[in-house]
């Protein structure tokens, strides 16, 4: 046997493995599960090559918008699609890292930019907290009038 007819059944077994797993749908659950990796390993890519001096630091921005988004879509893509009903405000989180990294790790000191970035951390975070009352408003509603009126009953003044 030469090494040329074992290269060609090497080759021929793993199209016999790929089409295999294919029929099998490994593939397509692969691709059903992992597909916002997709959209993280460019984000991971820009910050490495930032990192290794061979791209500007504008590019941190878009580093951190896809690499924040990609693992927002992860977990709705693991968990389930209905969380985004409350994770959706830190899409506007993914923009101010982006530029919160821009502003700490590149050449321009600007003011706008850091204030830019904390004002979109901020309002992400308002606008995550207002979501959760919205949805969960009564049940915290009902929370804090049983601790008030538990600490009524306790503080009460004792007459004798």
């Amino acid at each position: 046997m030469n090494k040329q007819s074992a290269a060609v059944g090497v080759l021929i077994l793993a199209a016999g493995l790929v089409i295999l797993l294919g029929k099998l749908g490994v593939f397509a659950f692969i691709g059903s599960v992992f597909w916002p990796l997709f959209i993280l390993i460019p984000g991971v890519l820009l910050h490495v090559l930032f990192f290794g001096r061979m791209l500007p630091a504008v590019s941190l921005i878009p580093a951190g918008i896809l690499t924040v988004v990609s693992v927002l879509l992860l977990i709705g893509n693991w968990f389930d699609w209905s969380v985004m009903k409350y994770l959706w405000p830190f899409f506007l989180l993914a923009v101010s890292v982006g530029l919160y990294e821009y502003y700490t790790f590149g050449d321009v000191r600007s003011r706008g930019i850091w204030t830019a970035s904390i004002v979109l951390a901020v309002l992400s975070v308002a606008l995550f907290v207002l979501t959760l009352l919205w949805t969960w408003g009564i049940y915290v509603v009902a929370v804090v009038l049983i601790a008030l009126g538990a600490w009524l009953v306790i503080r009460r003044p004792r007459f004798r």
